[in-house]
């Protein structure tokens, strides 16, 4: 395995090029002064990057250059081998200060003084990505794990690091957060929570109203890492799935699997017949067309209907959105399904394990 560079990339110690210690193979100190990165500087920049020829792993900044070569990250050029790499999610860096304060939710290591052999972090080129071994772990989300990286306080093999998607090998690397060690639990956690009207779609909530958290307080506290996929807003009950299987909650919120999501609307108004077929064919919003995979009239009662709609779309508020834009606004949304998964006679604020048939199926849907 070769050591790790700063970007993430093998070839840390290179002649010219200096290593994690602020020191070139020359013999010269860079301007890091030799220290290990610790964090923000200001600016906004760790110290790492204030290395000649160190390149942060994350998105391009315009117009620098590394010992006179165009940055590889950037249109300017490529060097042989190396691919263009995606800007951050959402195209911003992580929230250095966020990072600082984020609450860390793993639970310890039995084992708190291991070992640490070789010479600071080690890259693996089909390793895993930090940051996940982090959500892995039970740290925080996987954006949560990327603040708390960029804030200086996540340590591998006894080196700080601060720059994002260094590949590790979670079975061999001595992982620290706040110079505690942690491990990965590899038991798996599939719930389904029946979410009641009002309550957040949030582990926590900062103005002290109900949240999903609250509901699965004592499975965390007792050492549990569960985080929701996707949300539901405050007015929308029903279906909500928990898990710590990082892998199988991204897929099911990414949009390009469509797993389908069913819900039970009462809307305003006696729909008409033609509604159905206008929903199919979609309907225009500010975001872009949205169509529903199916829709049945269930019952029609003193001015109100009774809908049932499946759709793939995970976009905020879009069933609401798509009833409004037809004339037939919501007064009640109610999720009954998420794939396989249904939510049947489950009373609202209760919790049950999937079983092995509902987990098979949202493993298929998603190509797992």
């Amino acid at each position: 395995m070769a050591s790790a560079s700063r970007d993430g990339r093998p070839g840390r110690d290179q002649p010219g090029r200096p290593n994690s210690r602020g020191q070139s193979k020359s013999g010269g100190n860079s301007k890091s002064g030799g220290q290990k990165p610790t964090g923000k500087k200001p600016g906004g920049k760790s110290s790492a990057s204030k290395s000649p020829g160190a390149k942060p792993f994350g998105p391009k900044t315009s117009g620098a250059k590394s010992g006179g070569a165009k940055n590889s990250r950037g249109t300017g050029g490529k060097n042989p081998g190396q691919g263009t790499r995606k800007p951050h999610r959402k195209g911003s860096r992580p929230n250095v200060e966020t990072g600082k304060v984020r609450l860390n939710n793993s639970r310890p290591a039995r084992h708190q003084v291991p070992v640490v052999e070789g010479d600071g972090a080690t890259y693996v080129s089909d390793g895993m990505r930090l940051q996940k071994v982090l959500a892995a772990a039970g740290v925080a989300s996987r954006r949560g794990a990327e603040e708390m990286i960029a804030a200086g306080r996540v340590e591998v093999d006894g080196e700080i690091v601060v720059e994002q998607g260094l590949r590790i090998d979670p079975n061999a690397a001595i992982i620290k957060v706040d110079g505690a060690r942690v491990v990965i639990d590899e038991s798996k956690q599939y719930l389904a929570l029946n979410k009641p009207k009002g309550w957040q779609s949030t582990m926590s909530d900062d103005y002290g109203r109900p949240c999903i958290g609250d509901i699965v307080a004592e499975r965390v506290m007792a050492g549990q890492r569960l985080f929701h996929v996707g949300r539901l807003d405050a007015d929308t009950e029903g279906l909500l799935l928990l898990t710590n299987d990082g892998e199988l909650a991204h897929r099911l919120m990414h949009p390009s699997f469509e797993v389908p999501k069913t819900y039970m609307a009462t809307v305003r108004g006696e729909v008409g017949r033609g509604l159905g077929r206008r929903l199919r064919e979609g309907v225009e919003l500010e975001d872009g067309p949205v169509s529903v995979d199916s829709y049945t009239l269930m019952e029609l009662h003193q001015g109100e209907s009774l809908v049932r709609l499946t759709l793939h779309e995970g976009r905020k508020h879009v069933v609401r959105r798509m009833m409004e834009a037809v004339g037939h606004p919501v007064q009640r949304l109610v999720r009954t399904d998420i794939g396989a998964v249904h939510l049947g006679v489950q009373r609202p604020g209760s919790l049950r394990a999937l079983d092995k048939k509902e987990i098979g199926a949202l493993y298929k849907a998603v190509g797992l």
